[in-house]
This record gives C-alpha cells, structure tokens and sequence, in this order.
C-alpha cells in the first residue's frame, strides 16, 4: 500500500482522485510539482471512480450521466459490456496517469472502484486510510453545481481527511 512512516510515527498516504478532465490532470500534474518532495518517501495513490451502469426505471437505463430510453429491460450481456467498458477507460487513464509520475521518478500506486465518484472517493479515503486527498476543480458554476453537484464541494464537507482542491489558473 502507498504509506511511509512520519516523523510523529504514523504512516502517510496522499490520493489524487482523477477523472477524463483537464483538471484532475492539472492537479495530478500540481501534485507532482509542488509535494514531490513528500510523495517521493512513498507511492502516491491514483484514484478513479467508474460510471455504474444503473436502472432507476425499468424502461430506462442512465449510463454515467445520460438517460437513455429503452422500450424493454436491456439484455444482462449489454449491462455487463458497458460495465467492462467503463472499468477499461479507467484503467487506461490510472496507467497513463501512473506513467506519468514515473516520468517524474514518483512511484504511484492505482486503484479503482465502481460507483458515484463523490462517494466512492470518500469511501476510498476511509477504506485506503488516506491523510491527504488531492482534487481538481472544475469551476462549474453556481447553476450546474446545484444540478448535478460538485465532486470537489462533496468530498470537502465528507472525507475523512483533509482535502486540497487544486484549480486551474
């Protein structure tokens, strides 16, 4: 696991949730300019969520944040394609991600996990015992933020660690 011992005798670890954007790129990019010196005396920890295929009625289906209209139920194969679907996007992203910090000479560690990403991330730092959480932000203003929610705001009032947002300038 991404962990060292401090100075006060406890272990350290510092997770970088990341997604498709720009902006989680920035804040990984952040990370590895600003704490590389922190993060060098142990794996660093890349996260990422993956969309969950989910049924909220039984003639539609929402894949990631698309609902789509379905006349009947979809086939059982269609569900688990799309779900293999997602979990290859979020590997290929933890990979370029992690091959990114060993450019740098920061070796990362990836994990995944299925779910909303706002409270898959809180329970991924509680799970992975995590002492610092690093997000991007993506500036969403005011009405979209009410709509679909900030991942960012959420793990600000819910992780159990302390969080540092980085935006983009």
């Amino acid at each position: 696991m991404a962990e060292a011992v401090s100075e006060g005798g406890g272990e350290r670890k510092v997770m970088v949730a990341i997604d498709e954007s720009e902006y989680s790129y920035y804040a990984l990019m952040w990370v590895l300019d600003n704490l590389k010196e922190s993060i060098s005396k142990f794996p660093l920890i890349i996260f990422m969520a993956q969309l969950v295929t989910n049924y909220r009625y039984p003639h539609s289906a929402s894949l990631g944040s698309v609902l789509m209209y379905c006349p009947a139920s979809p086939a059982p194969d269609f569900v688990s394609s799309a779900q293999e679907n997602h979990r290859k996007v979020a590997l290929a992203f933890l990979e370029k991600a992690k091959d990114i910090c060993a450019s740098r000479g920061v070796e990362a560690e990836i994990v995944t996990e299925v779910g909303d990403p706002r409270t898959t991330i809180c329970n991924a730092v509680q799970k992975l015992n995590i002492n610092l959480l690093v997000l991007g932000n993506r500036g969403l203003g005011k009405i979209k933020r009410a709509l679909i929610g900030s991942v960012s705001n959420y793990c600000v009032q819910n992780a159990k660690c302390p969080v540092l947002v980085v935006k983009k300038p």
